[in-house]
């Protein structure tokens, strides 16, 4: 038994689905015959990266290490002088397997003779199995299409990653295989999440599929594969953009936010991700989170500054380290809480999530079925995980429709991002060649099923279940 993975990093559900109806792209409409489509959640913040821990960790990225994208260190042990902080944009995205919560095993690392290619977290692969002559070419060309915001050259990454996976698959018997293909991602970023980038994009992980499925076809082990063709996020459209760092310095603060992070005697730290997802962090000369009843007077009133701009969909307010209040300029506030593994949201001046009622002492999956059809899906469980997180910031900020937060410094403008709360940023497909014996919820459920359909021990502890 094997099981590959293709990650189509950014694709949406519909996006998806229009796709195969129009009959244009056979292998994938192929896989939808075979074993179906299903919408399951990603993560908080719904961002490349943090987003690929519950594919390859079966975890949510907070409870793992990875609040976010960008992120800032109030205990100085992970990031260094003069500015301690992190974001994975750039050169330290080799980073990110040493700030992963030891503790808490990858899936390379329970399957050790497992390959990935263009995955940003490879902790237990050794480097012959990240596909090596691929990677190293790809990544000084990854690096140089990023920065010149070139999304042809993304194209051209995602076609070398899939040369590799299908030549991966036809001379070798790995038992897992994860590939991302980054092309839609940057594709919707620059052209909207229907434009004809992203279906070209998309030609390219059909071609992956029929390719890769020829030959185990043609070997007799197509019935002993499951290939799974997924998304980290989705996207949605952006026509405005708040300069979230030149605003809070507007504020009177001074603030640490990327690119430009060495400034002395700074107050608070912004640290963007998706772009429409933020944490922020006050009283920064404390090592330890001093939480929303602890905090300076000033960081209050920054909270309700913040909570009026239009950006503001969410402002999350951690008032300690099992309970977070949810605030919503529009329709109220609630306080989202967790004891253990279940969960409560209690209504107190509104129903921000959208709810309709409170939850008390829910589990996982109750909570989920709770919020299913809200535009926050799984928004409990998300925020208490994240909210929890000893990196998360004081304050955390989910964007609303149409606007993101950071206005300066992208190679590529963006007319289309991510990384909120919202239904559009947080329902990404599950597409596979057999039906599940349950309906996936999560993309977390994806780590725990290979490794169940592999025969392997699964962990304790995780955030997803096995729909093997």
């Amino acid at each position: 038994m094997s099981v590959i993975v293709i990650l189509a990093d950014g694709v949406r559900v519909d996006t998806l689905t229009s796709a195969i109806d129009s009959g244009a792209f056979p292998a994938l409409g192929q896989l939808r015959a075979d074993g179906g489509l299903h919408s399951v959640t990603s993560a908080f913040p719904s961002v490349t990266g943090p987003a690929y821990t519950p594919f390859l960790m079966g975890r949510f990225p907070g409870s793992v290490g990875l609040p976010g994208l960008r992120w800032y260190d109030r205990t100085r042990a992970a990031c260094t002088f003069p500015d301690y902080t992190r974001s994975y944009v750039g050169y330290q995205m080799r980073a990110m397997d040493r700030d992963l919560d030891p503790m808490a095993s990858t899936i390379f690392e329970l399957v050790p003779d497992s390959v990935a290619a263009l995955s940003v977290i490879t902790r237990g692969l050794s480097r012959r199995r990240q596909l090596a002559s691929l990677t190293a070419r790809s990544a000084l060309r990854a690096a140089r299409t990023h920065f010149r915001g070139d999304v042809k050259g993304w194209l051209r990454v995602d076609r070398e990653v899939s040369d590799g996976v299908i030549r991966q698959v036809r001379e070798a018997n790995a038992p897992f295989v994860f590939a991302a293909l980054t092309g839609i991602d940057k594709s919707s970023h620059a052209y909207g999440h229907m434009s004809e980038s992203v279906l070209e994009a998309l030609r390219i992980v059909d071609d992956t599929v029929s390719a890769v499925r020829y030959d185990l076809e043609q070997r007799g082990q197509w019935s002993a594969t499951r290939l799974w063709v997924t998304s980290d996020h989705g996207h949605s459209r952006v026509s405005q953009h708040e300069d979230l760092a030149r605003v809070i310095a507007g504020f009177g603060h001074r603030v640490i936010a990327h690119p430009w992070v060495y400034r002395l005697n700074a107050d608070v730290a912004v640290m963007v991700s998706g772009n429409a997802m933020s944490h922020v962090y006050v009283d920064l000369e404390r090592r330890a989170r001093p939480f929303w009843r602890a905090m300076s007077e000033w960081g209050h009133e920054l909270a309700e500054q913040l909570l009026g701009r239009p950006s503001v969909d969410l402002l999350l307010l951690p008032t300690d380290a099992t309970s977070c209040v949810v605030w919503s300029r529009a329709k109220g506030r609630a306080m989202v809480t967790r004891n253990g593994e279940c969960v409560s949201y209690l209504m107190l001046e509104g129903d921000p999530l959208g709810v309709g009622s409170d939850l008390h002492d829910a589990t996982a999956v109750e909570a989920y079925d709770a919020t299913w059809r809200t535009d926050y899906p799984d928004s409990i469980v998300q925020i208490a995980k994240l909210a929890a997180a000893e990196r998360a910031g004081d304050m955390i900020l989910s964007a609303s429709r149409d606007w993101d937060f950071r206005a300066r410094y992208e190679p590529i403008p963006h007319v289309s991002s991510h990384g909120a709360l919202h239904r559009d940023h947080m329902m990404v497909p599950l597409l596979m060649n057999r039906p599940p014996a349950r309906t996936p919820r999560r993309t977390a459920d994806v780590m725990p099923s290979a490794l169940a359909a592999l025969g392997r021990d699964v962990p304790s502890g995780l955030d997803g279940e096995s729909f093997v």
